[in-house]
């Protein structure tokens, strides 16, 4: 599921290359990616692009007469630009195709790698209709170690199911939470209700060190060219411990584990983060039942 480091690469790209064009025609190939019925979507026809703005892990297109489509990519939701050639339009790829956005310099086409089509869109109107599609969670860098611990021990949970919850942090997924978590050399597991004021702090900085860090590190690998969907991926070779299940950790050379429950995996070094404790899926199957959601859908729900 592209997270916010992620859903800034595009917002960036998109900028680049539509910010101030109109939006010609809107055509959609799956009416089940349409999650709102008024105004209808081909209203935001003719509008012109006036802004762009993340909202959790939502793409939004501020457009003109205060109009906003609002993207959620889902796990394999996402997009491509194809630039326009004269007098011809590229059409919407068969099976994984959802919709495309024409533009006069381009097309922006929307596709979804799954049989199970979680993409959603809405179009709305106004600020307040907007703010209804805003997360609870809180942004990390408009936020203090203090607000961040708070939202922490708000409610008791995992330390992996905190970070990842949309209703306590805004972008965070399962990829970047077990990087943060490896960052700042913390058990998945741990309780929030056991973690001392410093490892709290030490979470905070290792949260936007990490997603500031991999911002950055993408804006440099596509330098200004708009990414494919294959490079859009929770599954980078880069990455520290997500994806890395029996790979060496990169900094002490243990192999990375891993647990399963549900649709859910959790990456970790048992050396840097636990104690030299290796996390049985077993004898934590009772802890993730009623901490963690089985679903996609009720993980990112009020996200």
């Amino acid at each position: 599921m592209p997270e916010l480091p992620d859903v800034t690469i595009y917002l960036e790209a998109l900028e680049a290359r539509v910010l101030g064009r109109k939006l010609e025609r809107v055509r959609i190939a799956s009416p089940f990616l349409i999650r709102s019925v008024e105004p209808p979507v081909f209203s935001a026809e003719g509008k012109r692009v006036t802004g762009f703005r993340r909202l959790g892990k939502r793409l939004v297109l501020a457009l003109e007469d205060e109009f906003f489509l609002v993207l959620h990519l889902m796990i394999a939701g996402r997009l491509r630009w194809e630039d326009s050639m004269p007098g011809k339009r590229p059409g919407i790829p068969g099976k994984i195709g959802l919709a495309a956005f024409d533009f006069v310099n381009g097309t922006l086409l929307l596709t979804e790698a799954s049989s199970k089509k979680r993409a959603a869109l809405h179009l709305v109107r106004g600020e307040a209709e907007l703010a209804k599609h805003c997360p609870p969670g809180l942004e990390l860098f408009e936020a203090d170690a203090a607000a961040f611990e708070e939202a922490l021990r708000r409610e008791n949970h995992t330390l992996k199911r905190s970070l990842t919850d949309p209703r306590l942090f805004s972008g965070i997924g399962n990829a970047y939470g077990d990087e943060i978590l490896h960052a700042a050399r913390l058990s998945p597991m741990k309780q929030t209700k056991t973690l001392t004021q410093d490892e709290a702090r030490r979470l905070f900085k290792a949260a936007r060190t990490t997603l500031e860090a991999w911002t950055e590190r993408l804006r440099r690998a596509f330098n200004g060219r708009f990414p494919g969907p294959g490079e859009i991926t929770a599954f980078r070779p880069e990455f520290a411990a997500h994806g890395k299940f029996g790979k060496p950790c990169p900094e002490c050379g243990t192999k990375i584990q891993r647990i399963r429950y549900a649709e859910n995996e959790t990456n970790y070094c048992p050396r840097c983060q636990t104690g030299d404790k290796l996390l049985a899926d077993r004898s934590l199957s009772r802890l993730l039942k009623d901490d963690w959601p089985r679903t996609i859908e009720e993980l990112e729900e009020g996200g």
